[in-house]
């Protein structure tokens, strides 16, 4: 069993940065996906990017390409989501997840396939 924990989001203003992080407590092997979601009010949850813990590829929503970059420390119980150029869209809570198998782009528009999930932490983006 996995526990993942998010933290990092606050307010933030349009064209700011933040950076979110997913602390990862419990057995977990390398052939895990890890995986950054977000769910804006009234709206379904969707993939942003997730990274595949042993090989270390990352797969990205296109909205979030070359702003977003997804990273996990050394000793691979930490992953990050490093947010630039933010905009009102990014707006939403952020969830981390786990899955217990490699992954890549199309699992990102598939969020029944992560086994586990945080509870999640809000960003808010304003002008």
């Amino acid at each position: 069993q996995l526990q993942l924990v998010e933290s990092g989001g606050e307010p933030v203003q349009t064209g700011g940065s933040l950076k979110l992080s997913c602390k990862i407590s419990g057995k977990i092997a390398n052939n895990y996906c890890l995986g950054w979601f977000r769910q804006a009010p009234g709206k379904e949850r969707e993939g942003v990017a997730v990274i595949n813990r042993n090989v270390g590829d990352s797969y990205y929503h296109d909205s979030v390409k070359g702003r977003f970059t997804i990273s996990q420390d050394a000793g691979k119980i930490t992953v990050y989501l490093q947010m630039n150029s933010l905009n009102s869209e990014d707006t939403g809570t952020y969830y981390c997840a786990a899955m217990r198998n490699y992954c890549s782009q199309q699992n990102l528009l598939r969020p029944q396939d992560f086994d586990y999930w945080g509870q999640g932490t809000r960003v808010g983006v304003s002008s």
